[in-house]
């Protein structure tokens, strides 16, 4: 899965957000932290306001906090919102079965990143679990005969 600087972006800053004390982060704040230019923050902040992930207030104490807790924010709610559905279009004749792994793949991404969410981002050294991997141990296998 390839994430546009924009989506990384926006994931960064709703990360920022998730972890912040109560109240308005400055979008200042969120930029310096970040490492995030701030015009392309301020667009970013725009978008994933209008899209109900988070609120603002103007003003001198003003800034932005998360619309939900960071717990019911996932991370396909970001990415889905910033790069859209990715279509691979149709595969011709003995390549189509292409298409399906290609679907497959991005169902398989869809339903990993609806599982972590930004409370688990912020609380978690590792927010996915890599799957457990049992190979037998050469040798440990008894046969009895």
């Amino acid at each position: 899965m390839h994430l546009s600087a924009r989506t990384q972006y926006a994931l960064r800053a709703l990360t920022e957000l998730a972890a912040a004390p109560p109240g308005p982060v400055p979008a200042d704040r969120i930029a310096t932290a970040q490492g995030i230019p701030r015009k392309f923050l301020d667009n970013i902040l725009l978008q994933l306001r209008r899209a109900g992930l988070i609120r603002s207030q103007r003003g001198p104490d003003g800034g932005y906090w998360l619309a939900r807790p960071a717990d019911e924010i996932t991370l396909a709610d970001v990415i889905l919102l910033i790069e859209g559905r990715q279509d691979h279009g149709d595969y011709p004749g003995v390549a189509q079965p292409l298409a399906e792994v290609w679907t497959s793949l991005r169902e398989h991404e869809e339903r990993l990143l609806t599982e972590i969410t930004f409370a688990q981002i912020i609380t978690s050294p590792s927010p996915v679990q890599p799957p457990v991997h049992r190979t037998p141990v050469k040798g440990s296998a008894r046969t009895d005969g």
